[in-house]
């Protein structure tokens, strides 16, 4: 048990101790609650399991298939949140001081990030640590990376694999565990994978044009060969210029592009353009966050299957 857990657990025991010298039986560790009743602190403390916290539901979501019945897993922001300019609470402070490992995106995705852990002495894992990163081509952020590599199945296969490594450097008598759930939810992907690629394939050529408002899909465009126009490139406050409107405009009139799309965690802002050019909107899609369970897209492979979908209706008119 490392020195946290120890001194959560401290307190309880303490007061066991003190029970028993005023006459309580010693058979059963037990302290006092603020309520005068007594608590079991043997039982809380046999279950207590290593807390890994990661800061958005995506990843969340990646962690828990790896983990299991191991761990707690917690997110910092919640379904349905902007994530790039989100900002830490109290309450966020003191999940993180109570992990054991904290798992983030890397990139710049989380751009509160490097002072939310400053002080914090759990062990923080980049999970995009490997994944080839593609630049952002346009707009304020051009020339940094695009951090949405998670888009990518292929990208994801390297998340699962930092996921494996950073809850066994904490747990090592259950690597082999993480390990096998690893691979297990890797193949998943892979499944996951091949449907989306068959579900694109049938865009014809000259449709093959994603615009979206921000540019969160360069990763699922590059393995899926679709063309890549957005309005921004990270969601920031300012990002949207009218010379970038304009030049979607022009792009999705020349191109006859069949639908533009915009994400679930941002205002639709492809409004304009639906109204400026006559293109239908095909549909929201997610990027950031999850949803809640009854959602569209509680997991991570929902999500994927859900973009794909949308993505696949929009672009050959099918959408409603």
């Amino acid at each position: 048990m490392n020195i946290k857990k120890i001194t959560r657990v401290l307190p309880a025991l303490l007061a066991g101790c003190a029970l028993a010298l005023t006459g309580c039986s010693s058979s059963t560790d037990s302290a006092t609650n603020a309520e005068g009743s007594t608590v079991d602190t043997s039982a809380a403390e046999s279950t207590e399991k290593p807390v890994v916290l990661t800061t958005f539901t995506v990843i969340a979501d990646m962690a828990s298939q790896v983990t299991g019945d191991k761990m707690t897993v917690l997110s910092i922001t919640e379904p349905d949140a902007e994530i790039h300019d989100y900002q830490p609470t109290p309450e966020d402070i003191k999940k993180a001081e109570k992990a054991d490992v904290i798992l983030n995106n890397g990139l710049g995705l989380e751009r509160w990030f490097e002072r939310f852990v400053a002080d914090v002495d759990a062990p923080h894992f980049d999970l995009s640590e490997g994944v080839e990163p593609i630049a952002i081509a346009e707009g304020e952020y051009e020339g940094k990376p695009n951090p949405h590599a998670w888009m990518s199945p292929d990208s994801a296969l390297i998340y699962v694999d930092n996921i494996v490594k950073a809850v066994s450097s904490i747990d090592k008598a259950n690597a082999d565990y993480y390990k096998e759930n690893g691979e297990k939810y890797k193949k998943e992907l892979a499944g996951v994978k091949e449907k989306m690629e068959k579900e694109l394939a049938s865009i014809p050529e000259n449709q093959r044009a994603l615009v979206t408002c921000e540019g969160a899909f360069s990763y699922l465009a590059r393995d899926m060969k679709l063309t890549e126009k957005y309005l921004w490139g990270v969601n920031a406050e300012g990002a949207l210029t009218p010379q970038r409107m304009a030049d979607v405009e022009n792009f999705v009139k020349d191109s006859k592009v069949p639908a533009v799309f915009c994400e679930s965690t941002v205002d639709n802002k492809m409004q304009p353009v639906v109204e400026a050019t006559g293109t239908p909107f095909g549909g929201v899609l997610y990027v950031d966050s999850l949803t809640d369970s009854d959602g569209d897209v509680p997991t991570y492979l929902d999500l994927l299957r859900y973009d794909a979908e949308t993505i696949t209706k929009g672009l050959t008119g099918k959408a409603q």
